[in-house]
């Protein structure tokens, strides 16, 4: 009675098979490119400090970490107290100038009346008109003078080098900046993954190469858009370009798989695979139409053609015949 059982058992789990059709897949060695995972680093493609160009004090702090900003934007503003009071010294020349230039041009038309009536020399009227030339040009070079310092009380005003996002803010309002020294950094101009792979893998980088970004919800496609010419610490420096880049962490490492050349492997769908017990299982079809169970390893897996494949690294030779059921 027992066997009974077991023999119906066995005939109700084999039935489904022996109504499914069957699919003979020859077993051959397929062209396969390699990957390497390296991690990737998101920076800004420009990355410009707003530096000051007036030493002083930073009076007015607009901008900080992660903010947004446009080119040209006000950043800060440093005031640098003495210029004031060397435009106020320049402006009370000028007024003494100017009070010299109108004594001058008195002495002129009084030397041009004495000289019409022949009371005074020709001599002398030339020297009164270089004295009011002298004077004019002295002042021409104070207003000279006062734009200048105009010019450097607005180079107080700190603006944004290009258009991104603020990296970093070293400084804090009240402190006492240098001229040339760096109030933010700005990253500008996009952003992009910059790698560095070993340089033996360097002729294997071609620009334009398709790569794989790994993701959380798996893996996006990239381009390679330019390798550098010079290594740097025996590795190879490339810029990975990805459409909607998340740049809400710029220096994030991600995940990036690189295309270094091409092998052999053994291919088959996912669908032929039976895992039992923790192990993999492909049906092999014998000679004279008997089927076996040969134990595989696999490895790994990929999409060609819009199917799901699987490498299969041992337990299949070329020239073997593996059988799916549909």
């Amino acid at each position: 009675m027992k066997a009974t059982w077991i023999a119906l058992a066995l005939a109700a789990l084999l039935s489904p098979l022996a109504t499914q059709a069957e699919t003979l897949i020859a077993v051959a060695a397929q062209q396969v490119t390699d990957w390497k995972a390296v991690y990737g680093r998101i920076e800004a493609r420009d990355r410009i400090a707003a530096r000051a160009r007036l030493g002083g004090t930073l009076v007015d702090l607009a901008v900080s970490e992660g903010d947004s900003v446009a080119a040209g934007q006000v950043l800060g503003r440093i005031v640098d107290e003495k210029l004031d009071f060397q435009i106020g010294a320049v402006d009370a020349q000028l007024a003494a100038l100017g009070a010299q230039l109108e004594n001058a041009q008195t002495e002129l038309a009084r030397g041009e009346e004495l000289l019409a009536r022949g009371v005074t020399t020709a001599q002398r009227l030339d020297a009164l008109r270089t004295q009011v030339d002298v004077i004019e040009g002295q002042i021409a070079a104070q207003r000279a003078t006062r734009q200048v310092l105009q010019q450097q009380a607005a180079d107080g005003i700190v603006l944004a080098p290009v258009a991104g996002r603020v990296l970093d803010v070293p400084v804090a309002r009240g402190a006492v900046v240098m001229p040339g020294e760096a109030l933010a950094q700005i990253g500008g101009g996009g952003f992009f993954l910059r790698i560095a792979v070993p340089e033996r893998h360097a002729h294997a980088l071609r620009e334009g190469d398709a790569i794989r970004l790994g993701t959380v919800g798996g893996t996006e496609g990239a381009t390679l858009a330019k390798v550098y010419p010079q290594i740097e610490n025996g590795r190879v420096v490339a810029d990975v370009e990805v459409p909607g880049l998340d740049a809400a962490f710029v220096d994030a490492r991600v995940l990036v798989r690189l295309p270094l050349g091409e092998r052999q492997a053994y291919l088959l769908p996912e669908s032929a695979v039976q895992t039992r017990s923790g192990l993999d299982f492909v049906t092999v079809a014998l000679a004279g139409g008997e089927r076996a169970q040969r134990a595989v390893v696999l490895g790994d897996r990929l999409v060609q053609d819009g199917v799901a494949m699987v490498e299969v690294l041992t337990g299949l030779a070329g020239g073997e015949t593996v059988v799916t059921h549909d």
